[in-house]
């Protein structure tokens, strides 16, 4: 029990440092290939890799009512939130992009009384959700004169989106428990969703030749498919099948984080009063909010 515990966590701290960095990576990518694309190549690779492993290993796919389970999974929490993520870091910078997503918890909570309802909504939850929010408010004002520009709006709502279906993926993930392999289950998530994605993308056109993509491009998508989804992702969803959600989503204090730090560093990209002051209060609010849940549930490992 404590060993599991403790891997538990050793997942979640490396998926709050480690997934703050791929926003670096997924901004890269999305400036020389389809975002939607990139997201889709990066996780039918990985996955297929995930899966070749366990087939090859002897094991057999599960029955339609998991694969049903695993497939509506993947297709919230990579399909619709990593794809649409990825998509947006086309439009906006890395570091917004990472600010947006961290409101995850706040959703993650709503998500939580609606669905799981053993939470009681409290006035501190209010007002943490009032003080996240404040948070983005103050952020967006830096960039409100950007908002007139509809294709930074587009971004923007994409990112939106991406946080809903993530939170929502997120709590819909940790009431079901699948009777095969975390990792497997992990992989046949990252392969169905790489599959439907890269479908979507030639659908609509949103894909091009990656040997004609610059290099950089290639490092990046090397980069999210290794320590994105092989090791990042498969570290979330293990932490997540054994703690608490509310637990969990503490990376999301982390993550923006490490995101507007690697953004201005190497990329270049806004760093300013508004924007570092909004950040601190929109992690206050999440810490509001997560703290009022603790004191409901505790963090009970899962088997």
């Amino acid at each position: 029990m404590k060993k599991e515990l403790g891997r538990a966590y050793i997942a979640l701290a490396i998926v709050s440092f480690f997934w703050g960095t791929t926003y670096l990576a997924s901004r890269v990518g999305a400036q020389h290939m389809p975002g939607l694309f990139v997201a889709g190549m990066r996780q039918f690779i990985a996955g297929f890799i995930l899966v070749s492993y366990f087939l090859i290993r002897g094991y057999q796919l599960p029955d339609w009512k998991v694969l049903k389970k695993i497939s509506i999974q993947g297709i919230l929490l990579l399909c619709i939130a990593n794809g649409l993520l990825t998509w947006s870091l086309q439009y906006i910078s890395s570091g917004l992009a990472a600010i947006i997503a961290g409101l995850v918890p706040l959703f993650i909570a709503l998500f939580s009384i609606l669905l799981l309802r053993y939470i009681k909504f409290t006035k501190w939850m209010g007002l943490g959700l009032l003080v996240g929010f404040a948070g983005i408010v103050t952020i967006f004002y830096e960039y409100l004169h950007q908002l007139v520009n509809p294709v930074f709006a587009f971004g923007v709502l994409l990112a939106f989106i991406s946080t809903l279906a993530w939170s929502f993926g997120t709590v819909y993930t940790s009431k079901y428990k699948l009777p095969i392999d975390i990792l497997f289950a992990v992989g046949l998530q990252m392969l169905i969703a790489g599959i439907i994605s890269l479908v979507v993308c030639f659908i609509t056109g949103q894909y091009t030749n990656p040997l004609h993509s610059a290099v950089v491009s290639w490092y990046a998508l090397l980069y999210l498919i290794v320590v994105g989804s092989l090791m990042t992702y498969s570290a979330y969803v293990f932490a997540i099948s054994k703690l608490p959600p509310t637990l969990v989503s503490v990376y999301a204090y982390i993550n923006p984080i490490v995101a507007v730090a690697l953004g201005w560093l190497l990329l270049h990209e806004k760093m300013t009063v508004n924007v570092i002051s909004g950040t601190l209060i929109t992690l206050a609010g999440v810490y509001l909010v997560n703290k009022e849940f603790k004191k409901q549930q505790k963090p009970v490992i899962k088997t």
